[in-house]
This record gives structure tokens, C-alpha cells and sequence, in this order.
């Protein structure tokens, strides 16, 4: 039985051949797709093994080698159905088949044929669709969005590690399961990939608010708002820039509140997304991030408006419309977030990546950190120099005697440097601004300001009990129980009918 399949196998080569030399087209998609076939099937089992964790393998085999059989295969076709010779390929003549079926033991042998002939295809159309399948999935994956293009994307890839969604794919806030998602998402991937190629990518990128997915797709599927109630205890670890890298803390009761949602009464931070009312705004175009104009539609309908200068008629700076006020407004960076340098070293110090005992390492670091380099190889080595050479004149016993740690401060600056500043992307330090809270009169004071006022001369609140209590700040060891217990504390929540 081996043997019948063997020589019918041998039998249907030969004459496939036998057709392919007819075609000169057909004979070079074969070699093509037979060079191909075999290399792409042992990639994409290692691949799928995991053996090889390089990005650009997974392009090669499901943007090159995938496309590439795929391609021979349909030059094969094209070159036999019109690249061929005059005369007809007789081994695939119905008329041929039909003088083979009728011959009398030639049924068996024909049916055999027919039956290799399906097994083959098969294989052929089940290789197209894995490589398919895979490369389609390779395309949705964390490594293909953030390692592929390493440089423009190298400062988003990694801020994503140190983030709270790093277990959530890209695709999921920034693409989306429809069809019109996915669509838009491979056109523009497609424009950036050409200008990754030609070099003319934007410098640093520009944060795509505008063209995001709509929040509530994307944050309520996690964060559900009938869950946003209460008040919230939040404890900031800090360093002072002094000899002992005093530790203090931050201590704030935020007033997270709710969104007023299954009866609930709208409270707090979320507030501002309410059911039971909508927040519009509008940004001046002259200058960005500044709000020119507040609009609030209660739930009876009422309307107030509250606008920068004159009051009498509306203002039209922030025109052509208003936007109404979504979780981003304030969670601008929600995932690729870029620390402040204070921030970034105060992390490192915390976590013993920089040694906390040695002096004045949070005041070296804040120093060494924000000098400009032209990259990282410069940062890398200048910063382990100014360590060495700072300690060598102040602290000559500790260059003697703690090498190591002067080698683990230097590395541990080093990472707080790395993670936060891109120049090839000219990222600095404060490229990207974070909305979350008021630092530099940002976020929140955007709008709880006096110079938003209505036609009534009403102002917004700008007291900053409204979102959160101050319970210390920036104190050595506070006691966090003694000020949970202190009447300020009990006076605030019941006043306010938080809880916690």
C-alpha cells in the first residue's frame, strides 16, 4: 500500500511538472513558493515554541516569508491560466479525465490522483491560513506595537512597562474589536511604517487624544463608574535633598466621590462625568490648554456658562465647538506616564535601586539627571562620572570603602534618566505634561479658577477640599492612625457624607 501511494505520488510530481515547464511564470512562483514553503514552517514553529524572542523575526516570517508563499502560489496559477504555451495541458483536459475514467482499472488510480490532489491543496490552504492567522496576531501584539519600531516608539514601550496597565494590550485601548477600529488603526500604521522608512516621523510624538478610542469603549470596560464612591487614603513616599535623604511622606484622603450612577447622589473627583449632568468645554486655539469657555447642563436642563473676559456676549475664541468632559480631560497619560525628576528619583530610592544611606544621593542624583546628553551612552558614562567625582571630594572615605554602592547609585540615576528622557525623540523631562492634580497650574486648575466667571458673576470653586484633604505634607513619619483619628478628619467626612 506504501509503495501504490509512493509511485501515484511520484506519478502526480512528474506530471505536475510536466505542466509547470509549459509556463515559465508558473516554473518561477513554484521555486518561489518551494524555497518558501519549508523555511516557513520551521520559523513559525519556533515562533509558536517561543524559541526566538527577537521582534523583527516575527515580522520576517508573517510580513515577508507568509506574503512571499503566498505570492509564488499565485504566480503559479496566473502563469498556467494565461502564461502558457499554445498547446493544452492535457494531464487537466476534462477530456482527458473523462477517457481515464472510462478505461476499465483506470477508476482506482484516478481517484487516488484526485484524492492526493485534495490532501495537497489542503495543506497548501491550511499553511495560508496559520501564517494568516499568526500574522495577524503578531501585528495586534504588545512586542509588534512597541519593539518593531524601536526608536520612534522605544519611549512609549517602555513608560508602558512601568505603568498600571501593563498586562493590558496596546490594541485594546487604541484599536478595539469592530472593523472600522482595525481598519483605521492598519492605514495609519501603514503611513507610520513609511515614515519610520524616510525618517520624517514626528519629533517627539504628539499625544493622540483627538483620534483615541471614545472612553467610555475604553476605560469604563475596566473601570466601572457605578464602582467610583467613597473616599480613597493615598500615601506619597518622598526624599529630601538633604545629607540623611530625609524621608517624608504625602498623605491626601481623595475624595474619588461617584458619578451619581444607579441613584447614586454625584460627588467627589467624578463628579465632572456624571450622569445626571454634562461638563462641556472649549480650548482657546491660540492657546493650547487654555480653557476660554465652560458650559454645564444640569438635570432639569438649566444651563450656566462660565467664560474668560467679557461676559455680556459669548465668546467665540474657542470655537468650533465644545467638547464634553471625559476621563481623559484629567487621566491624560493614563498609561505612559513620565515622571518628573523628583518623582523619578524619589521611586528608585524608595525601591533600594539607590542606596538611601548614602549622603546626599536624592540632591547628586537631581543634579546629575537633569544635565543635557546627547544620549545614552553619554548619560550612562557621565553620570557614573559626576557620582565618582562628587563622592571622591566630599566623601572621599565612602569612594574607598563603598565602591559598589556608589556603582549602584550611578546605575540606579541612570534608570531613572533612561525612563523618562528620549533625545533622539527629544523627550526631556517635561515634554509631557500630566493633567492628573495641578502641578504648575495644570489640570484641575484649568478650570477652578477666578478668571472663569459666569454672566451671574459666579466663579468656579477652587477649594481644594473639594477633591481631597491634605491630612500631611511632605512630613518625616507622620502618624497616619493619630491623624485618621484626629476631629479634623471626623469633621471633614461628615460634613462632606464621605466614608472610608
Amino acid at each position: 500500500m506504501f509503495e501504490e501511494y509512493f509511485r501515484l505520488f511520484k506519478d502526480f510530481i512528474l506530471d505536475l511538472l510536466k505542466v509547470l515547464v509549459k509556463s515559465r511564470v508558473a516554473v518561477a512562483g513554484a521555486v518561489v513558493a518551494g524555497l518558501v514553503l519549508p523555511v516557513l514552517l520551521f520559523s513559525v514553529f519556533l515562533d509558536l515554541r517561543g524559541v526566538v524572542k527577537n521582534p523583527y523575526f516575527g515580522f520576517l516570517i508573517y510580513m515577508v516569508m507568509g506574503p512571499l508563499f503566498v505570492a509564488g502560489l499565485a504566480t503559479v496559477v496566473v502563469g498556467l491560466l494565461l502564461f502558457r504555451d499554445k498547446e493544452e495541458i492535457g494531464v487537466y483536459a476534462l477530456e482527458y479525465i473523462r477517457e481515464q475514467m472510462a478505461m476499465p482499472g483506470r477508476f482506482i488510480r484516478v481517484r487516488k490522483m484526485i484524492y492526493l490532489s485534495s490532501f495537497l491543496t489542503f495543506m497548501t490552504l491550511l499553511v495560508i491560513g496559520v501564517v494568516s492567522y499568526t500574522g495577524f496576531t503578531y501585528t495586534e501584539s504588545v512586542r509588534f506595537c512597541g519593539q518593531f519600531c524601536h526608536t520612534v516608539m522605544e519611549p512609549e514601550y517602555i513608560t508602558y512597562q512601568n505603568s498600571a496597565h501593563s498586562r493590558v494590550p496596546c490594541v485594546d485601548c487604541h484599536i478595539g474589536a469592530n472593523a472600522g477600529g482595525f481598519t483605521k488603526s492598519k492605514v495609519t500604521g501603514i503611513k507610520m511604517i513609511f515614515a519610520t522608512l524616510f525618517n520624517r516621523f514626528d519629533r517627539p510624538i504628539a499625544t493622540p487624544i483627538a483620534s483615541l478610542r471614545p472612553t467610555r469603549e475604553v476605560c469604563e470596560q475596566c473601570h466601572r463608574p457605578e464602582k467610583f464612591h467613597g473616599d480613597k487614603l493615598y500615601v506619597k513616599d518622598g526624599y529630601l535633598p538633604d545629607e540623611a535623604n530625609t524621608h517624608v511622606q504625602t498623605i491626601l484622603l481623595m475624595r474619588v466621590g461617584s458619578g451619581g450612577y444607579r441613584g447614586q447622589v454625584a460627588q467627589g473627583i467624578h463628579w465632572h462625568v456624571s450622569a445626571n449632568h454634562h461638563t462641556y468645554y472649549q480650548e482657546d486655539p491660540e492657546q493650547p490648554g487654555v480653557i476660554s469657555q465652560i458650559k454645564l447642563v444640569d438635570h432639569d436642563g438649566a444651563v450656566v456658562i462660565y467664560q474668560r473676559g467679557d461676559n455680556s456676549k459669548p465668546n467665540g475664541t474657542g470655537r468650533p465647538g465644545y467638547k464634553l468632559m471625559d476621563c481623559l480631560d484629567c487621566h491624560n497619560r493614563p498609561t505612559h506616564v513620565f515622571l518628573s525628576p523628583d518623582e523619578a528619583l524619589d521611586t528608585k530610592i524608595s525601591t533600594g535601586v539607590i542606596p538611601p544611606e548614602l549622603p546626599f544621593v536624592k540632591k547628586l542624583g537631581l543634579e546629575l539627571v537633569q544635565r543635557p546628553y546627547g544620549g545614552k551612552d553619554q548619560a550612562r558614562r557621565q553620570i557614573a562620572e559626576g557620582v565618582e567625582a562628587w563622592y571622591g571630594q566630599n566623601y572621599p572615605e565612602l569612594k574607598r570603602s563603598a565602591p559598589q554602592q556608589l556603582n549602584q547609585a550611578a546605575a540606579g540615576m541612570f534608570q531613572a534618566w533612561s525612563e523618562n528622557v528620549f533625545p533622539e525623540m527629544k523627550i526631556s523631562w517635561r515634554t509631557y505634561g500630566s493633567k492628573l492634580g495641578h502641578r504648575d497650574n495644570t489640570g484641575c486648575f484649568r478650570c477652578h479658577t477666578s478668571e472663569l466667571v459666569s454672566r451671574e458673576g459666579r466663579t468656579i470653586s477652587h477649594d481644594c477640599n473639594l477633591c481631597h484633604v491634605v491630612l500631611a505634607d511632605r512630613q518625616p513619619s507622620p502618624d497616619i492612625m493619630r491623624i485618621l483619628q484626629g476631629n479634623r478628619v471626623a469633621g471633614v467626612l461628615s460634613s462632606s457624607g464621605g466614608s472610608l
